[in-house]
């Protein structure tokens, strides 16, 4: 690794960054941790430290908690690291000051420029796309809009979730995170520049997406259901009984969109898609079969969308 001598400042809050972070830290290059401020969670509002924040507590490293990074002890941390600024989901805007002689390098879980914003990973796979791009910029000033350093592609798993691909990509996406630092260690911070004209945004979910229609291709509807998985999950309704569905996969069968098939499977239009965990209201996630069994449901109902009444949590 180029340059030891001067570090990097890490800054980030969400899951995404952490095995980044342990890599740095491995490595001998992490100085400070930047991260925002604990929360209250909970019934019992207890202040909760973001994933980074745990980290670094539990590792003892420089922590420093702040509502805005580019003023005071965290400005003065930062610029003292003397090298990058390495920032994953950190939820705060750089300003140009903090930024002032410094080469960065920001993780985004897409194939920029498309869906730039806060949930990349879920609006692809609820547009129906199979293959998840991950890019590593540099910071700019608009969001997620910077130079692409460097990039890699990734297949989705039949059955995998949202929360399971960022969980991987957190992974995988490490080795691409330390070539970019080597790289801007050097002083090597060139990349290239995203294509304005092919840009979306990717905006932040919300109770009323937890539904799915299945007037549309088995595809479609697996990856819209995974994509919704851990939050705010897919409500349909079995024969006139809620119920949310956790995770689906592909299956074999044809039918009127929404019948239930004798083998358990859901036709879509066309092909169907076979549940594999569901939550029924106030209960704990199951598996489909059971449910099913439970409830003494017949081939041949009809499973349709329930949209979300607003108590829904």
């Amino acid at each position: 690794m180029a340059d030891a001598a001067r570090g990097v400042a890490f800054l980030g809050s969400g899951s995404l960054g952490v095995p980044t972070l342990e890599a740095l830290h491995a490595s001998g290059l992490l100085r400070v941790v930047v991260s925002q401020p604990d929360r209250p969670a909970g019934r019992g509002l207890k202040l909760v430290p973001t994933p980074v924040s745990e980290w670094a507590l539990a590792k003892g490293v420089q922590l420093v908690r702040t509502e805005d990074a580019n003023q005071g002890e965290a400005f003065e941390a930062i610029r003292g690291a003397g090298g990058p600024l390495v920032v994953v989901a950190f939820g705060q805007k750089l300003g140009p000051a903090l930024r002032a002689g410094r080469l960065s390098v920001n993780l985004h879980p897409s194939a920029l420029p498309r869906w730039r914003g806060a949930a990349p990973i879920q609006r692809a796979m609820l547009a129906g796309e199979s293959r998840i791009g991950v890019c590593a910029i540099a910071v700019a000033d608009r969001m997620d809009a910077g130079t692409i350093l460097d990039s890699f592609e990734t297949e989705l798993g039949s059955q995998e979730t949202a929360g399971e691909v960022l969980d991987r990509v957190s992974r995988e996406s490490v080795p691409m995170m330390l070539r970019v630092v080597d790289r801007l260690l050097r002083g090597q911070g060139d990349g290239l520049a995203q294509d304005e004209s092919h840009s979306c945004r990717a905006a932040k979910l919300s109770k009323v997406d937890a539904s799915v229609s299945l007037d549309q291709s088995a595809d479609r509807v697996r990856l819209r259901v995974n994509g919704l998985q851990p939050w705010p999950g897919c409500l349909v309704r079995v024969a006139g009984q809620d119920l949310r569905w956790l995770r689906v996969g592909p299956a074999e069968g044809a039918g009127a969109p929404g019948t239930l098939l004798a083998d358990g499977a859901v036709a879509c239009a066309p092909g169907a898609v076979r549940p594999i965990e569901v939550q029924p209201p106030g209960g704990k996630a199951m598996a489909w079969a059971d449910w099913l069994r439970g409830r003494r449901i017949d081939p041949g109902v009809r499973v349709e969308s329930a949209f979300p009444s607003p108590d829904v949590t």
